[in-house]
């Protein structure tokens, strides 16, 4: 009798119950991790890592292949990670140079006491635009803004919503910020596509949210005189510090022409750092070389004997992006797992099954970002779980890449201020002082942003096809042609 020959164990197809159990083990480690003990996402995100890794196992694979999942996984956002160390860099640069204190100072001045909400949406964005960054923003001219609006005897939950507004659109659009970076990453194409994409949407909703706010401070307007105090003694510090000049303004100015160049986005932020080099070495008589090399690597650092302005400008170089780089490394460690064992796969087979349309799946992406800002309450999380886990059908659909990054920060990004439990709910609340149940109704821009995505999705505004045409264009130009 012949001995029978031992069949080698395949790896297997995973059932939708087990990557649901893996899913619910990151949410759960992210939940108690996040709202429990309050610490950072990274650790609890390693620990969803170890889960997906697990159930690799008992799905038949071997360890050198989900070691090879992760690194896989990482690789698709490389890009990114180049881009936020290039990123780090310039906004060291940009604050040793006086670029970034030159757009607040100019900012600041066009806040008129007649239209206070309508100016802090515009100076929250200048800032938001300027740093990269809507915490910072919110930490710094926020909590003066607060003040000021106060002082008037404003709605101090209008003002947040105003402030709030203002800063997640300069956030959103700012090529400097890290979701910015990361949206795109998640869905394969590069930040200057992602941007150019945005633009229209985005400026439809800001545009919406200027009008809402201009009518707001014209019933609420009180006539009064605002005091102004602290908005001159933050640019009464800022123009001892720096020597301001509009000249200044020239390197961001560059690299907004870069994106309309479709410059890739590489070299063109570090074009954006030689200029904030070139003219920081004219302007400021403070600065050497040597300045900065050290603001690149460690950060601009200064003690002004502000606060605001102490918070406000003390960040930026490669160091102080190891937050993000780190947050990213582990995610996509996460999400390569997921993906090559087919345990996302898995999930989006039962979901797509009610999606029939490109609307219907941008639907689907923006509903997934906002219960993962619910679920797994951390903004990163938002745009990188799903972005991998629709990628794919994005693809099959025919659609470009942009139309998944823009419905992810559409989504995710703007959401996570309006949910209470997510880390940007809290941050808001204990900043501003103002409760996301207070604050959420007037955070306008946050709410109608995904809202009007998934509206414009249906007209094909925010819909294209595989070569960047928005399906409303190519609709247009069918008509024609017939």
């Amino acid at each position: 009798m012949e001995k029978k020959e031992k069949v080698e164990k395949f790896p297997r197809m995973p059932k939708v119950w087990e990557a649901v159990i893996v899913l619910g083990i990151l949410i759960a480690c992210l939940a108690v991790g996040i709202i429990v003990y309050h610490v950072d996402p990274h650790v609890p995100m390693l620990l969803g890592v170890a889960a997906a890794a697990i159930m690799a196992k008992i799905l038949g694979y071997h360890w050198e292949q989900i070691e090879s999942f992760m690194i896989k996984g990482i690789s698709k956002a490389m890009q990114s990670i180049i881009i936020l160390v290039i990123i780090g860099v310039l906004i060291g640069v940009w604050l040793n140079a006086g670029v970034v204190p030159s757009m607040i100072y100019y900012g600041l001045k066009i806040l008129k006491p007649e239209i206070f909400f309508v100016a802090t949406v515009l100076i929250c964005s200048i800032t938001a635009l300027a740093t990269g960054t809507s915490w910072g923003t919110m930490g710094t001219m926020g909590v003066a803004l607060m003040g000021i609006g106060f002082g008037l005897g404003l709605n101090p939950a209008i003002t947040a919503g105003a402030i709030i507004s203002g800063s997640y659109f300069g956030d959103k659009m700012s090529p400097l910020s890290d979701t910015t970076n990361l949206a795109p990453a998640m869905s394969g194409t590069d930040i200057m596509s992602h941007i150019k994409f945005m633009i229209l949407p985005t400026v439809i909703v800001y545009v919406i949210t200027l009008v809402f706010f201009g009518i707001i401070g014209f019933v609420m307007s009180t006539g009064g005189d605002a005091d102004v105090s602290k908005v001159n003694e933050l640019q009464d510090s800022l123009s001892s510090m720096f020597n301001i000049n509009p000249v200044l303004l020239l390197p961001p100015v560059i690299v907004i022409v870069a994106v309309a160049l479709k410059v890739p986005a590489i070299p063109g932020i570090t074009i954006g750092i030689v200029c904030g080099v070139i003219v920081g070495m004219i302007f400021q008589p403070g600065c050497s070389f040597g300045s900065f090399f050290e603001c690149g690597m460690n950060g601009f650092s200064c003690e002004s004997g502000i606060s605001e302005i102490d918070e406000l400008l003390n960040k930026g170089g490669l160091m102080n992006m190891t937050f993000s780089i780190s947050m990213t490394i582990i995610a996509m460690m996460f999400g390569g797992i997921m993906e090559e064992t087919h345990q996302l796969e898995v999930i989006v087979n039962k979901l797509k099954k009610i999606v029939k349309s490109p609307a219907g799946l941008v639907t689907l992406t923006e509903v997934t970002s906002v219960v993962s800002n619910a679920t797994m309450p951390e903004q990163y999380i938002s745009l990188v779980v799903p972005g991998r886990m629709y990628s794919e059908e994005y693809k099959k659909m025919g659609l470009h890449p942009t139309t998944l990054s823009n419905a992810l920060e559409s989504s995710g990004t703007v959401t996570s201020a309006l949910i209470p439990w997510n880390t940007c709910g809290v941050f808001i609340t204990s900043t501003l002082g103002i409760s996301a149940a207070q604050y959420a109704p007037w955070a306008v821009f946050n709410w109608i942003m995904p809202i009007a995505c998934i509206i414009l999705a249906f007209l094909g505004i925010t819909v294209a096809d595989k070569d960047g045409v928005r399906l409303l264009k190519k609709k247009r130009l069918a008509k024609k042609s017939a």
